[in-house]
């Protein structure tokens, strides 16, 4: 753990690198814009990457490239201590809804998370953190990571761990866009910050039939319809009600005709919580519960399972020294506590790990409408970025400082 930082006034170059971050803010800008029009899916971010490593090359670094996508760079001296610094490149499955001169030119793919912020806004951090490296200005090594993936589950960050991505870092930060906190403002939280997440497919088998008929057959539909609206209501009867454990269905298929029961329906979605211990408990007994609810209706029933991230826990002292630089970039007014989300971060890897935190970036146009996530209608006020930037590089410069003494 970090112990709360207390610095010296010339150990953190806050003038300096605030003049850094302004120096490139509308390449930053440029360069976010480029990535959201250009939005690719999971595993499939070559572009992206490439983008990225053009540009760091720029700067007199050396990126290292993962065979299956995504990259890192080590900036300032080896040896010494080590802080992480982390982005995700993939876009989602959405259609781009805005009228953006730089809109999605991808069909049916958006950059609906913020991700391209998230990237523009590390590159932006390692141009800065390169700056002060050529003068000397860095009291240890600061790692880049560009993560493949994170949108599906498991995550990419699993490959980056295994990749090595962590050898030698001692603390790991990153941020996330957040389209309720105005631009400018840092949302932060000293533990429990995201919940677990995973992936649930309940596919029922039936000898279908005749609507008029269906006692003789195996009502498939209506045995689908009390897995949908059975299943979150006895979890929430069977499990600790503080671990909030919520099951949201995202799909639901079954049938093409209005008197034909089918003999095979789905149902797909999300089981999320709030903590590991029912994360380690959920699968189980969602399989025993969804044999019980379709055991009368005599239909099969496959349940696919996916675990997919922990909760993200951000360790105290490494939130502290989140929050001092928070309070640098933006002042102490603007930064704000946030309460744990449902939404899950496959970040939570890494902090399996090593300790670390991560921050909410505002990106709401002050006054301006309030977006949602994963909606193609997504906008963000473009000034988040070098927000975001001088955020990340600050908190790497802190993080050093702390971990050096």
């Amino acid at each position: 753990m970090i112990d709360p930082p207390t610095f010296p006034a010339d150990v953190l170059p806050i003038e300096r690198t605030a003049r850094l971050v302004e120096d490139h803010r509308e390449e930053l800008v440029a360069f976010r814009r480029d990535l959201h029009a250009h939005p690719e899916l999971a595993w499939q971010e070559k572009r992206t990457a490439e983008r990225v490593v053009e540009r760091l090359r720029g700067a007199g670094l050396a990126p290292h490239e993962l065979a299956g996508g995504g990259l890192w760079v080590d900036i300032g001296p080896t040896g010494g201590p080590a802080v992480a610094l982390r982005a995700d490149l993939d876009a989602l499955p959405i259609a781009d809804e805005t009228d953006d001169p730089w809109r999605s030119t991808v069909p049916g793919v958006a950059h609906a998370c913020g991700h391209d912020v998230h990237t523009a806004a590390l590159v932006g951090a390692g141009l800065v953190l390169a700056g002060l490296e050529q003068s000397g200005g860095l009291p240890g090594r600061v790692r880049l990571l560009f993560q493949p993936a994170e949108e599906v589950m498991p995550g990419g960050a699993l490959a980056l761990l295994a990749a090595g991505a962590l050898d030698g870092v001692q603390h790991v930060f990153c941020l996330h866009c957040d389209p309720g906190l105005d631009v400018g403002q840092i949302g932060v939280r000293h533990g429990p910050l995201t919940g677990a997440a995973d992936a649930l497919e309940v596919r029922l088998r039936g000898s279908g039939g005749h609507t008029s008929r269906p006692h003789l057959s195996q009502d498939l539909t209506y045995a689908l319809g009390k897995v949908v609206t059975d299943l979150p209501a006895v979890l929430s009867r069977r499990m600790d009600p503080r671990a909030g454990v919520s099951v949201v269905w995202g799909q639901v298929q079954a049938g093409s005709a209005t008197n034909v029961i089918p003999r095979e329906g789905r149902a797909r979605g999300t089981v999320r919580m709030l903590d590991s211990v029912a994360w380690g408990e959920v699968e189980e007994l969602i399989r025993t519960v969804v044999a019980q609810i379709v055991a009368p209706y005599e239909v099969s029933a496959d349940v696919g399972y996916v675990r997919g991230v922990p909760p993200v826990v951000n360790d105290p002292g490494a939130t502290d020294v989140l929050v001092e630089a928070a309070r640098e970039v933006v002042g102490a007014e603007h930064v704000v506590t946030v309460p744990q989300s449902l939404g899950g971060e496959d970040f939570a890897w890494y902090l399996e790990h090593v300790p670390g935190s991560m921050a909410r970036l505002g990106t709401r146009t002050p006054g301006g409408p309030t977006y949602d996530l994963h909606q193609g209608d997504l906008r963000v006020d473009d000034r988040a970025v070098a927000v975001g930037a001088h955020l990340l590089a600050a908190t790497a410069l802190r993080a050093l400082a702390a971990t050096s003494r």
